[in-house]
């Protein structure tokens, strides 16, 4: 008999969590496992990417209405939950104005789950293992019959804003936490350390062979080289944590100098317009662009002549990862997960946070070349497949 898994997230918009969702769906053993994937929203650019192993039950009602506005959710009749949903977004508002929380979104997310889960209905099925891939994890902890629940954490919790007392209740119903680097995991590890026991680490499962292969479908018309131009190329959400207001400022820095430098930003989110206006208070606008949602960032990886993850904080970036593996030099800032994921000097180089920390990275990888052939000729050295990681998954389930 097959082993039964829910996996569940919210929907497949462009993001590294949902590419690594793919990742882990595109590799697990069909023939030892049933998979069914519930997504409490069936949108997202990823959907078409859906593996033919998982069944992708259909969409609940109630649970949609967190990839809604509230007042969708009022329209669509879902008073209770709209309630509850308007009195998250004031309480954390509230909180977040007392306790000067830079991005309150994290309490809304949190508040939100708290105040509508009594609201929420339970699955029917039982499973051997329920995965909950994104956090808060109210859904797998309260809404799932399961003998193994698992939860994963994306993020420097270090990093995000919430009610931990709140969030250490939903942990509490969880028998493994996954993080998704060493570093993710100690900062998680650092806020709880009495889940320490139940914490382990499963790298993003990524196919370097795919990314490859979708590199090479087009070259992006966006960026036009030139003799002695040097392109940079950053992707992910604009928001706060993604440090791409700091890359403007560093890019202004880099321009001042006198260096023929271009940066591509690929990607959307909250902050675009934000970002809009700061390009054209730094007179950047034929320096500094936002190419907006891409499917398929890889090409534009591949086009560039270093990557840059100006982030202030990260779990683990998918996207650094997807640039290594396509062999281009890498800028990084020091996050507290930045050694996770680059070895300074060897497959990158981490550079100190903000504008000026992220110039002086970018110009050293700019002028010393020896420096770049060697980072390049070691990226092109290692092996990043890792599908073995899922037997760490499967041992989980298993144990």
């Amino acid at each position: 008999m097959k082993k039964t898994i829910l996996v569940s997230s919210f929907d497949l918009a462009i993001g590294g969590v949902e590419r690594s969702l793919i990742g882990l769906l595109d590799s697990i053993d069909y023939n030892k496992y049933s998979v069914d994937l519930l997504l409490f929203k069936q949108e997202g650019e990823f959907m078409p990417f859906i593996p033919k192993g998982p069944t992708l039950l259909p969409e609940i009602p109630a649970y949609t209405t967190f990839r809604k506005s509230i007042t969708n959710v009022l329209k669509d009749r879902q008073y209770p939950i709209g309630l509850g949903r308007i009195l998250a977004k004031y309480t954390s508002t509230v909180q977040g104005k007392l306790l000067k929380v830079p991005e309150p979104g994290y309490l809304t997310i949190q508040y939100g789950w708290d105040f509508t889960s009594p609201l929420l209905p339970k699955m029917k099925k039982e499973y051997d293992a329920a995965i909950g891939f994104l956090w808060p994890h109210h859904f797998t902890g309260s809404k799932v019959k399961a003998k193994k629940k698992i939860g994963w954490i994306h993020t420097d919790y270090s990093n995000i804003h919430v009610n931990k007392k709140a969030d250490e209740r939903v942990w509490n119903k969880l028998d493994h936490i996954v993080a998704v680097s060493d570093e993710c995991s100690k900062t998680f590890i650092h806020e709880f350390p009495f889940l320490k026991e139940k914490t382990s680490v499963i790298e993003n499962i990524l196919s370097p062979a795919f990314v490859r292969e979708q590199a090479g479908l087009f070259v992006p018309s966006e960026i036009k080289r030139s003799e002695g131009k040097t392109i940079f190329v950053s992707v992910g959400r604009l928001t706060h944590a993604k440090g791409f207001d700091e890359a403007a400022r560093a890019c202004r820095l880099l321009v001042d100098e006198g260096l023929d430098i271009e940066w591509h930003i690929v990607g959307y989110g909250p902050l675009e317009n934000e970002l809009k206006q700061l390009i054209t208070d730094l007179k950047l606008e034929d320096r500094f662009f936002l190419l907006g949602k891409k499917v398929n960032p890889y090409p534009y990886i591949k086009a560039c002549d270093i990557y840059v993850q100006p982030s202030r904080y990260e779990g683990k970036a998918v996207t650094v990862r997807e640039a290594q593996i396509l062999g281009k030099p890498i800028v990084i800032t020091d996050f507290p997960t930045a050694k996770s994921q680059v070895i300074d000097s060897f497959d990158g180089k981490i550079t100190s946070n903000g504008a000026v920390g992220i110039a002086m990275g970018i110009k050293q990888m700019i002028h010393d070349k020896k420096l770049r052939d060697l980072l390049i000729a070691n990226l092109q050295s290692m092996n990043y497949e890792n599908t073995s990681e899922l037997n760490k998954l499967y041992e989980l389930i298993e144990s």
